[in-house]
């Protein structure tokens, strides 16, 4: 294929990222449209990159490669299998509901400080952001990958920091100090992951002589490449750290309850529902893919770290006071079901995982949007300053309730395949931690039933007596989440087509199959 089709789906966002920052102030309307117009291109490319796709084909599909940094053997090598597919149309698809959610969020606004939000600076990092995670999705070099990894945090952190949540309690001051409180904090873990992770990328390139997937692969099949198992245990080792603080994996989650608190509802939803999904991903073609016998090694520890992140994380998110904090935990708890998944080492349980990831994505982004936009009308974050909703405003309570239970895997909804095919890969090998980990699924039904009741049934609060319903706009940015939370319930058949051959590829290269059932012989 001649047409650069990877490179032109991540270039324009990136050069739709520049146009919009470059929008006179005045014209704040404009930077919006050309935004909006931008995502929905770029949603229109990736689904040529999942129709050109074809999944009983090569691994890797709509390759590219060109050299780049000849002295140091870096190229500027791109690729998909089915997952990337996967994660590049659940980042082109949301992106779009972001920009829309997020409409008013950067309009200037008079405070106490005569604090002036840039509208056009709002949109411009959300499509810079888009870019970098399609970038990552696509590199098949491992040092192209790293510096889209590490350079989407530049955008975010202003995102974070700049463009925080106006909804507070404590006024204007505190507000401003806890937005840059928990962009610091995003930044620094972040960073301090990317760090390690630069060293295991140079140590990678000492010992394999090559940044390629592709040319490593190659290497190890035809027995060119003899990795001694304590140099490949702490490469594992340094990539394994920084995705997990990217996933957020406990002990390394406690920058994301901050950070989507203090950020905008639609900020928020690219933090857990895109940026995060880099992590886990990375963990699959990375983790996996270069270091398959520190993999099966580092396993029982990961799955350890698994089961207490889908525990922990529930447990908070059943004592949480702050609305968006709640989603936060929750989400802790579903990425230690996507990270079980990945490291069961079962077809099951990586295509489950696979399926979570994207599931979670659109289930969170339908919640917290919808939370966004309770808040924004209620002016706080506070459960407690809620009650009888559903009165009001019957249409934003029957949508945040459908989110709520897709949050917990409600049968009939997309996140209840996914959950379910990770327990049933997890049990296959490692039926304790399987069983153990269904105790998420019933504090996720606590804490999201209590959520519930608590904002939107009961008498009617004076405050919210006057609440208006969703309005046009903000219904066509819920209606279509739904209707897909529903449609991948039912029907996800054309998402396990795309995943299942990509997920095989990844047992092939941990050589491992699926355990067997055992069946007693007849007397």
């Amino acid at each position: 294929m001649s047409f650069p089709l990877l490179t032109a789906t991540a270039a324009l966002p990136a050069l739709g990222a520049v146009a919009t920052a470059a929008v006179p102030a005045a014209r704040r309307t404009a930077a919006k449209w050309l935004a909006l117009l931008v995502s929905l291109a770029t949603l229109v490319l990736a689904a040529l990159v999942a129709v050109r796709f074809e999944p009983g084909g090569d691994r890797y599909q709509l390759t590219e490669s060109h050299a780049w940094i000849k002295d140091f053997g870096v190229r500027y090598e791109l690729g998909v299998d089915g997952i990337g597919v996967a994660l590049i149309a659940l980042t082109a698809l949301l992106i779009p509901f972001i920009v829309l959610a997020g409409w008013h969020d950067a309009d200037p606004q008079e405070t106490g400080s005569k604090r002036w939000r840039p509208t056009q600076g709002f949109f411009a990092l959300i499509l810079a952001v888009e870019a970098m995670v399609i970038l990552s999705f696509e590199a098949t070099d491992v040092f192209l990958f790293y510096i889209f990894f590490e350079a989407m945090l530049i955008p975010m952190y202003f995102l974070i920091g700049g463009f925080g949540d106006r909804a507070h309690e404590h006024g204007e001051e505190t507000a401003s100090t806890q937005r840059s409180y928990a962009a610091v904090k995003f930044l620094l873990y972040n960073l301090a992951g990317g760090l390690i992770m630069l060293a295991a990328v140079i140590g990678l390139y000492v010992v394999a002589g090559s940044f390629s997937l592709q040319e490593i692969a190659e290497a190890r099949a035809n027995g060119s490449l003899q990795m001694a198992a304590t140099t490949e245990r702490w490469l594992f080792l340094g990539f394994f750290f920084a995705f997990a603080v990217k996933a957020p994996l406990w002990p390394l989650h406690t920058w994301l309850p901050n950070a989507m608190g203090e950020a905008t509802a639609p900020v928020a939803v690219l933090i857990t529902a895109v940026v995060d999904k880099v992590g886990t991903f990375a963990m699959l073609r990375f983790c996996l893919g270069l270091f398959p016998e520190a993999s099966k090694w580092a396993t029982p520890v990961i799955l350890v770290l698994a089961l207490v992140s889908i525990v922990y994380g529930a447990l908070l998110a059943v004592g949480q006071r702050d609305i968006k904090r709640l989603v936060a935990y929750a989400s802790i708890s579903h990425f230690g079901f996507i990270v079980m998944g990945i490291f069961a080492m079962t077809s099951q349980g990586q295509s489950g995982a696979t399926l979570y990831m994207v599931n979670h994505g659109i289930s969170t982004a339908a919640l917290m949007l919808v939370a966004g936009f309770l808040i924004s009308r209620r002016g706080s974050r506070l459960i407690a300053d809620y009650g009888g909703v559903q009165k009001v405003a019957p249409v934003l309570a029957g949508t945040f309730l459908i989110g709520g239970l897709a949050t917990l895997s409600l049968p009939g909804l997309a996140p209840f395949v996914s959950e379910f095919l990770v327990l049933v890969g997890t049990f296959a090998r490692y039926p304790v931690i399987g069983i153990i980990a269904t105790v998420g699924i019933v504090l996720a039904a606590l804490y999201t039933l209590v959520l519930y009741q608590r904002t939107m049934t009961g008498p009617v609060r004076p405050e919210v007596s006057r609440m208006p319903d969703l309005r046009a706009r903000e219904l066509a940015v819920v209606a279509p989440l739904i209707a897909l939370l529903i449609l991948l319930g039912v029907f996800p058949k054309p998402l396990t087509d795309i995943v299942n051959p990509a997920v095989e590829h990844t047992m092939s290269d941990v050589q491992q199959k699926d355990p067997q059932p055992e069946v007693e012989a007849a007397k």
